[in-house]
Formats: structure tokens, sequence, C-alpha cells
């Protein structure tokens, strides 16, 4: 596949918990932008740019095209909500969701800017038990 001039490979997304990218560290840049290094369990550690998350729906902002999410190890903040095709008819209070998108900040509250999101509610309970254990597999692949 041929790439145009200024077009960048970008990595895969890297599914992540809130509380990992709250202790994350800007790493300088990677090929799709800034990257952050994402602490793991066991002294191991992994560079993300683009990442998956899930989460319940606490918030909407949005006026100011941000959402607030909740999973369970705290709240991250997503923006450009409104401009995510299929994004906005799933944003409502309790909605879970699964969002993609790059990490604008880490701290003192994660924010991403949202690539892609898809309700997940039909089967939230599901999800909601599956998705650490989906975390830990990928990251454990990936370091």
């Amino acid at each position: 596949m041929l790439k145009t001039p200024g077009e960048t490979k970008r990595s895969p997304p890297v599914k992540v918990l809130s509380g990992q990218l709250r202790t994350a560290e800007r790493s300088g840049t990677a090929d799709c932008g800034d990257a952050f290094t994402v602490r793991l369990r066991g002294g191991r550690s992994l560079l993300a740019s683009l990442v998956w998350m899930q989460g319940t729906v606490l918030e909407l902002q949005l006026d100011r095209n941000t959402v607030l999410l909740m999973d369970e190890t705290g709240t991250f903040a997503v923006q450009g909500v409104n401009n995510i095709p299929k994004g906005k008819p799933c944003l409502s209070q309790g909605t879970y969701v699964m969002v993609m998108g790059v990490i604008q900040a880490v701290s003192p509250e994660p924010v991403i800017r949202a690539v892609k999101m898809a309700d997940l509610s039909e089967l939230a309970a599901l999800h909601r038990r599956m998705w650490k254990l989906e975390v830990e597999e990928l990251q454990r692949l990936l370091a």
C-alpha cells in the first residue's frame, strides 16, 4: 500500500484502562504522533498513542464536544464526540460504550480524541465482565 506525502502509518490501538493511562508518561513521538509509555504489571510497559477503551457515560458536554466516561479504574474524558459518525446516538447517561482514540493527555485525568465510538449497551453486563480480561490478555501478548 502506497502512502501519500504526509501520511503516517498508525499502530493498532492498545486496550487500556483509565487507571493505566493516568500513570503513563510522555515518551516523545511515535510513528503516529505523541506516544506515552503505559506501565504494566511485572515491570513491563507498552508504547501507545492510539487506545481502545470502554466505559459508562457519566456526563455529556455536547456543547464542549466532550463526554465523561468511567471504567472500573476511574474516569476519562473523550473529546471530538460530535464529529464521530454514529457516535452521538450512543451518547446518553448510563450507556456502555467503546471508544477508540488518540491520547491527548494523561494527567490529572486521561483525555482522548475520539476516532470511533460504538454502543455496547445491549450486552453491557458481558462486556463489562470481559473488558479487564481482554485488556490484560492483549497487553500480555504485546509487551
